[in-house]
């Protein structure tokens, strides 16, 4: 197995949880105390450009210029780089708050295709959804008129978003069942669902499309067997798990992986990192032959040269 070094950024605080890469080069990330940063290109300097009052997770580019930042504590906002001021396009769905808005892929038409990782368990009890295994994920859409509807639910901690190069498909991880499911928006299929890939390795968070046109997916943590008992089993032995104490939980393991796949859903890349100063990925975007990583658990993101 080849383990490529990792180059980390030190961002000034804690879960740089996603990333994305502008045309000019310049990094975007958010943090667990809100705030969302800049990182230049050439001297990897970090700047503050907002800050959205929760918690950012997922974050992309609206054809304005703003961020569109799916917030976990706020639901979906726009942000506008230059002086921080900070729109909600949607907080809740059928009149009720979203509990863990989490990512999201913009389409050239301006719809927002969008994933609410689950309607029991915030992000403070991620893996409580892990392990209990809710099925209550969804992915919805925010039209460019602002309508909002639920396309797909019963998702297994619904989290990471991406379109096709060619828009004719949406796809979203499942945590919990380690697949990632697709959504047909054109062609013979539109309106079905199948699989872009099953029976991932381990547990993918976000996804996006790279600069190359592939699909690009996270693997957060290797397969970890309890949890794949627990799931199996009955829910009051999957609740009485969660409530065992923190130290006593299984854990996310020490790894840095990402893979990439193509449309029919081959394998295209397999990329291991060494750990020893960043691990388990939960953001990635590949940008001109390199490979940029978010982590909810570390201070800095990643990059690895493809």
């Amino acid at each position: 197995m080849d383990v490529r070094p990792v180059r980390v950024i030190e961002v000034g605080g804690k879960g740089p949880e996603d990333v994305v890469v502008a045309e000019d080069g310049t990094v975007y990330t958010g943090l667990e105390d809100g705030r969302l940063l800049a990182i230049r290109p050439g001297d990897d300097a970090v700047t503050r450009v907002g800050d959205t009052g929760g918690r950012p997770l997922g974050i992309e580019f609206l054809a304005d210029g703003r961020l569109l930042v799916a917030d976990a504590h706020r639901g979906l906002l726009a942000v506008d780089p230059a002086d921080g001021a900070v729109e909600p396009l949607v907080t809740t769905i059928d009149g009720t708050p979203m509990v863990f808005c989490n990512n999201a892929a913009v389409a050239s038409n301006g719809d927002i295709w969008f994933s609410d990782s689950s309607t029991l368990h915030p992000i403070e009890r991620w893996k409580n959804d892990l392990v209990e295994d809710t099925r209550t994920g969804r992915l919805m859409r925010r039209g460019a008129d602002g309508s909002v509807t639920v396309v797909l639910g019963g998702l297994g901690f619904a989290n990471g978003v991406a379109l096709a190069a060619d828009e004719s498909y949406v796809c979203v991880a499942e945590t919990a069942a380690r697949t990632v499911v697709r959504w047909w928006l054109t062609g013979p299929k539109a309106g079905s669902r199948d699989y872009l890939v099953t029976d991932l390795p381990g547990y993918p968070d976000n996804i996006a499309r790279g600069s190359d046109g592939l699909i690009w997916v996270t693997i957060a943590s290797p397969t970890d067997p309890v949890v794949a008992g627990l799931q199996r089993g009955p829910m009051f032995l999957r609740r009485m798990a969660t409530k065992v104490p923190e130290v006593l939980q299984p854990k996310p393991k020490h790894t840095v992986r990402v893979q990439a796949f193509d449309d029919e859903g081959n394998l295209r890349h397999d990329v291991h990192g060494d750990a020893s100063r960043f691990h388990m990925v939960t953001g990635v975007r590949e940008h001109g032959g390199q490979v940029w990583l978010g982590s909810l658990e570390t201070d800095v993101v990643g990059v690895i040269d493809l």
